[in-house]
């Protein structure tokens, strides 16, 4: 039986498979370190095989993609001053593969197609958490907390919270079919759940945030682009102010006690300053991508003792930009800043600029979501995170839309033959 090209790698043609290949991709995001290796295989056969069905369309032309690369490269390359080579080599290798399965699915499925498998993925990973899931003791503040089938109630919050968003992008911005209508209300209010059960601050924060901010943005498309800047320009500044207010308000403490938590016991002050300790030792380059949390290392070990993590695994600085600084320094930080803001400012100016911006605002939406939760976690520096994704997929719609405008223009310069009309009564030959 013959399958035909579009129904795997034609965008809009392949619903079906495409929407099977984000959900899972999800789940395996969610759960690889439950499922093991076997489970990050099945995450590259969704998507690398399809280089083989025709490689010019799948990857595209990669010297546009130099800038989104940029700090995969970088990672790589941090073996050679690496202080554990081995952990660095092998963990640089899975971030490079990781954003080409990005890149690939960026160039294989359109954006209906993303946001129903990632609503049909973030409910199956929310009922498997509802179904498997346990609640940790927290030792910092003496709390227990509903976690899911996960590690951290973060990581479940920021899945609850991914869901809320795609379910709002469903409904109110793209609205495609009563089904995935109804799908994505009942995703929406599983994830509504999950979210309150986890307690996770950041997430329910951050998902208010974006979800108020991509309402906002699809009000504007009712502007015409220079009266959508105008307006935009004002809110913004507004939204500036607003966030000052509340920083130098303590609002952080206020928003804290409503969940029932002390700003002096959440420990990412004291785990930030330490941070920023480490990254001096080594400011331009770093120890190496995914060299410092390494068993036998002294800090790491004092760390873990310290915020009592006795797996000694899976701890980080709860923020990207100090993280990255730690790996990679000044260097490797300012790549990675790199893809985030201009990926964020892209989006951005697309939402403002073009007539109907529906895609553009989705994609802001999520650039928002990302660029927020880096200051407090590290959702876009790890393979294998949904998050990452996320990002280097929005990132490659950037040069993806340009590529089409240039292919639009070369076609309409393409001349095309025309016969003249044979003489009254004559036969053409």
């Amino acid at each position: 039986m013959r399958v035909a090209k579009s129904s795997l790698i034609g965008p809009g043609e392949n619903t079906l498979y495409g929407t099977v290949a984000v959900a899972l991709s999800f789940f395996v995001f969610a759960y690889s370190a439950r499922f093991g290796q076997i489970s990050i295989l099945f995450y590259y056969g969704l998507w690398l095989p399809l280089v083989l069905v025709d490689y010019r369309r799948v990857l595209g032309n990669y010297v546009r993609y130099l800038w989104i690369f940029a700090f995969a490269i970088f990672a790589c390359l941090s073996v050679f001053w690496s202080e554990a080579p081995a952990q660095t080599a092998r963990t640089g290798i899975q971030y490079l593969s990781h954003v080409v399965c990005a890149l690939i699915a960026m160039r294989v499925i359109d954006l209906r197609t993303l946001i129903k498998g990632a609503i049909a993925g973030t409910g199956l990973v929310l009922v498997y958490s509802l179904l498997f899931g346990v609640y940790h003791y927290d030792p910092l503040d003496g709390s227990y907390s509903f976690v899911g089938a996960f590690a951290s109630k973060n990581q479940l919050g920021f899945y609850a919270s991914l869901g809320v968003y795609f379910a709002f992008a469903a409904v109110v911005l793209l609205a495609d079919g009563k089904l995935w209508l109804l799908a994505a209300a009942a995703v929406g209010l599983l994830s509504a759940y999950a979210l309150a059960a986890s307690q996770s601050a950041t997430s329910v924060l951050t998902g208010a945030v974006v979800v108020a901010l991509a309402a906002v943005a699809r009000g504007l498309q009712v502007l015409s682009p220079k009266r959508r800047k105008g307006l935009f320009l004002a809110v913004a500044v507004f939204a500036l102010v607003g966030v000052l207010a509340f920083v130098y308000g303590d609002g952080f403490s206020l928003v804290l006690g409503a969940f029932g938590k002390d700003a002096t016991l959440t420990g990412r002050t004291y785990l930030w300053q330490q941070g920023m300790e480490a990254a001096r030792a080594n400011p331009y380059f770093g120890v190496g991508y995914q060299a410092y949390w390494v068993q036998g290392f002294s800090e790491a070990e004092r760390l873990w003792e310290e915020f009592f993590i006795t797996t000694r695994t899976g701890f980080h600085f709860h923020n990207t930009f100090i993280e990255a600084t730690v790996e990679t320094g000044l260097v490797g930080v300012l790549l990675l800043t790199l893809v985030l803001l201009v990926t964020l400012a892209g989006h951005t100016w697309q939402m403002l600029s073009r007539p109907a911006g529906r895609e553009s605002v989705v994609l802001f939406g999520i650039s928002v979501l990302l660029a927020m939760r880096a200051f407090v976690e590290i959702d876009i520096l790890t393979p294998y995170h949904v998050g990452s994704f996320l990002l280097y997929f929005c990132a490659g719609r950037l040069t993806l839309r340009e590529v089409s405008r240039s292919h639009r223009r070369s076609a309409a310069l393409v001349p095309v033959p025309v016969r003249p009309a044979p003489a009254y009564g004559r036969v053409p030959t």
